[in-house]
Formats: structure tokens, C-alpha cells, sequence
């Protein structure tokens, strides 16, 4: 499929490119013969199927597939069971005798039979071409739209905006509590625009499932809008979605950086990072991994700055991808104690998450109230932070009045008392919430 196939979404100039549907095999980029391996197993797994049902099975136009049916029909692999009056698109395919033992051949190389993949090289064109349309240009109230839901300084919020307009990876960080993830998930409401992922790539023969339903939302498309100004029909063996937002914590591991393959399936699962293309990927606990924060910024320390990875097949061959992923490092470590200056150089922006102000809590605390129909009292809420955090030295963090709150309204619920704060529902929810340091005399007993 030429690249200059490629079109925007009438509706959203922020759009991803999304590509035209390839009308024969030689503009798919695969090969004719792994397309009839992809028709047999379909045929396969089904008694019957119209030549239709079997292009939309592997996201192709029946003008792609039908002189392949008609080879499979020659090679007695498959046969005409029935047909219509619309001609081949209506025709029912049965696979025959022949065709069913060499379709369970090929099942034992590899379970795969969704999809037509996408050849890696038409998704190194397209990540290219996005890369250029891509709209990058953040405002000032742009950011201030995308992190509505928190509480953050002027300071902060100057401190993200450059940084995601950047592309650059970051570093946000700070004492625990005070909202370092939300924040780096906030930083995917930045990102404009869709993304069009591939089903699966087709890599020297081997499959590379790419899509991931957990990872990646699917944008609905209405009927008419499978046409772009009546011109050509979308590839279906992409998925138009909103730009990634994949996020991992203390269970990565370096493993989860390079292609997964399957003994069982035959298959290649895609690592983070490529799944995360053209999208944000959050390291949360950045420091907690089971591999050391050196060890996985090595493996990154090239891709960074070149922009491009490279992952290895299961028969050694490497290969490069395109690395347009915005890394987003959340860590209640500081940074200068995970890595070394280096690395610190190639992730160049830092945003640390502080702790709130005295107005800050407050302004925090009555917006967790007014999200709980609750009705918001300055007074409770400085008596709280006089009588109990100042006397018992208890530092102020934006979770808190969250799960303060929270509590409170759970102890009234259990007790019958009315939905209302009052000095005494917030001690004895703050009294189950921090820890006693009576608890040290406990453990010397």
C-alpha cells in the first residue's frame, strides 16, 4: 500500500492519519500465500463462510482475497458450497478434505488466524507520517483543562505543559500521597488526536500481535464514516484509537521490553513500549521494579535519543521500530539517588509533585467534599489542622483529604450519624487513618 494513501478524518483536523484500504495482495504487503494461510484457518474454524464474511474476518477487501479463493479452489483446498445472485462476495466457501489437513499443519506453526498483519515496513511509513502531522502545540488553558481535577500550582502546571509539548520523557516525583501518578495519567488528556494501531505486524514471517483491548481504546466509528468523502475505505487491519495510555509498575521487568514469544501459539506479544506508541507509557514506582532503575535505563538510553528501538525475533534477527513514546517516570524516590548524571541528562524534564499549602489542602479538601455532597466548613478543617496535624506533627499531602473523607463518611454511615463533617468525625477518622506512635512503645513490650 503506497503511503501516499493515507488520510485524514474529515471531522477532526487533530486526527490520526488513517490508511485507505489495499484493493489487491500487492498493496497489502504481505504475501498472497500467508493470506491463504490466514483464509484456510478461517475456513477451518468455520463450516461455512461468504467470501464477504471472510474479507471482514481479515480486515480485507473481497478484491484482495477472491483470486486467492480461486488458487485455494484449484489447490482442492477449499470448494463453492452455495452461492447468490451478487456473485463472489456471496459465494459460501467450504474447506475441503485437503484443505482441512493442511490447515491443521499450519495451526501447529502458529494458532494465529485473525487479522491480516500490517508488514512492518507500511508501519515504519505510517508512524513516520504521523510523526510529522502529529499536533504537538499545548496552551497554558489547555493544561489547565486537561489536570481540572487536581489541585496543582502555577508552578507545576508551567513545569508539564513544556515538557509534554516537548515529547521528552520526564521524571515526576515527590513525597508519596501527592498525586505523582494521577499526574502522569493526567498528561495523556494533553495528548490530541487518534492513533491508528495495527491488529498485528508481519515481521521476516513471524506475526506480531499488536492491539491489546487492555491497553488501547478503540474509537467507534459510525457506518458512513468508513468512507473518507466517498474516495476509499479505511484498512480494517488497523484500529482507530485514542493515543495510547499504557501504564506498569513494580511488576516490569526488563523481559517486559522485548517481544513475548508463545512456544504454545506461535505468536510474538508486542513489549510496552510499542504498544505505547504515538501515546504516553507510565512507569509508576519508578525504583520498586524487579530490575534496578540502571539496568532498565540502559535499555532505553539509545531509543531515547534516537527515537528508534530495536527488539530481537525468536530466531535472533533484529529489527528497528520506530520509538515515538512519551515516558513518564513516577517515583517517590528523588531522581539523583536512582541514577546517575547521565541519565538524568537524557530525561530532561523534572516535575516534582509538592506537598500542598496550607490553602492548597484546604482547597483540595473542599472539592473532595463537594464531590461527596458534602457541605464544606473552613472552620472544621482548621480546627483539623491545628488540634491534630500541627499537634502531632503530621506533614499535609494531597491524598489525604480523600481518604479522610472517606472515612469520616464511612463512620457516620455505621454510627447513624447525619452526612455532615464535624471536629469529632474527622479526629476519629484521622485516629484509623494515620499511625499511632503509641505502636513503638507496643513493639519494645
Amino acid at each position: 500500500m503506497p503511503l501516499a494513501k493515507l488520510a485524514h478524518h474529515a471531522v477532526d483536523p487533530t486526527a490520526a492519519l488513517h490508511p485507505h484500504a489495499p484493493i489487491s495482495v500487492h498493496d497489502t504487503g504481505v504475501s498472497g500465500d500467508l493470506i491463504m494461510q490466514l483464509l484456510l484457518k478461517q475456513l477451518h474454524r468455520s463450516a461455512d463462510c461468504t467470501g464477504l464474511e471472510l474479507g471482514r474476518r481479515l480486515g480485507l477487501e473481497f478484491s484482495v482475497i477472491e483470486p486467492l479463493l480461486e488458487n485455494m479452489r484449484r489447490l482442492h483446498h477449499c470448494e463453492i458450497a452455495g452461492g447468490g445472485m451478487l456473485g463472489g462476495p456471496s459465494y459460501r466457501y467450504r474447506i475441503t478434505d485437503a484443505g482441512r489437513r493442511q490447515a491443521q499443519l499450519l495451526l501447529e506453526h502458529t494458532q494465529y488466524s485473525g487479522f491480516a498483519p500490517v508488514p512492518l515496513s507500511q508501519y515504519r511509513g505510517y508512524m513516520e507520517s504521523y510523526r510529522r502531522t502529529v499536533n504537538r502545540k499545548i496552551t497554558p488553558e489547555g493544561v489547565r483543562r486537561a489536570v481540572s481535577h487536581l489541585v496543582l500550582t502555577d508552578k507545576v502546571l508551567h513545569q508539564i505543559g513544556p515538557a509534554v509539548a516537548s515529547g521528552q520523557s520526564m521524571f515526576v516525583y515527590g513525597p508519596p500521597g501527592n498525586g505523582k501518578t494521577v499526574i502522569a495519567q493526567a498528561i495523556h488528556n494533553l495528548l490530541p488526536g487518534e492513533i491508528a494501531i495495527p491488529h498485528a505486524l508481519e515481521v521476516e514471517g513471524q506475526i506480531v500481535r499488536l492491539f491489546d483491548p487492555i491497553n488501547h481504546e478503540p474509537i467507534t466509528v459510525k457506518a458512513q464514516d468508513d468512507l473518507t468523502s466517498g474516495i476509499a475505505r479505511i484498512d480494517q487491519r488497523w484500529v482507530r484509537c485514542r493515543r495510547p495510555n499504557v501504564m506498569v509498575g513494580g511488576e516490569l521487568a526488563l523481559s517486559s521490553l522485548d517481544l513475548a514469544f508463545s512456544p504454545l501459539t506461535g505468536l510474538c506479544n508486542a513489549p510496552i513500549q510499542l504498544m505505547a506508541n504515538g501515546g504516553v507509557l507510565v512507569i509508576d514506582d519508578f525504583g520498586r521494579q524487579h530490575c534496578s532503575p540502571t539496568d532498565l535505563l540502559n535499555r532505553w538510553i539509545v531509543p531515547l535519543e534516537s527515537r528508534i528501538d530495536f527488539l530481537t525475533l525468536q530466531s535472533g534477527q533484529k529489527f528497528e521500530v520506530p520509538f515515538m513514546v512519551l515516558i513518564v517516570f513516577a517515583t517517590n524516590i528523588h531522581p539523583s539517588k536512582l541514577v546517575d548524571e547521565a541519565f538524568l541528562r537524557r530525561i530532561q524534564y523534572k516535575i516534582l509533585a509538592e506537598s500542598p499549602t496550607r490553602p492548597g489542602f484546604k482547597q483540595i479538601f473542599e472539592k473532595v467534599c463537594r464531590d461527596n455532597d458534602l457541605e464544606y466548613n473552613d472552620a472544621v478543617v482548621e480546627h483539623l489542622l491545628t488540634n491534630f496535624y500541627e499537634a502531632r506533627g503530621i506533614k499535609m499531602r494531597g491524598c489525604q483529604p480523600r481518604d479522610v473523607i472517606g472515612r469520616a463518611i464511612s463512620h457516620a454511615a455505621y454510627m447513624g450519624y447525619p452526612h455532615e463533617l464535624t471536629n469529632e468525625l474527622l479526629e476519629t477518622a484521622c485516629a484509623s487513618y494515620f499511625v499511632d506512635d503509641g505502636a513503638d512503645s507496643m513493639a519494645d513490650q
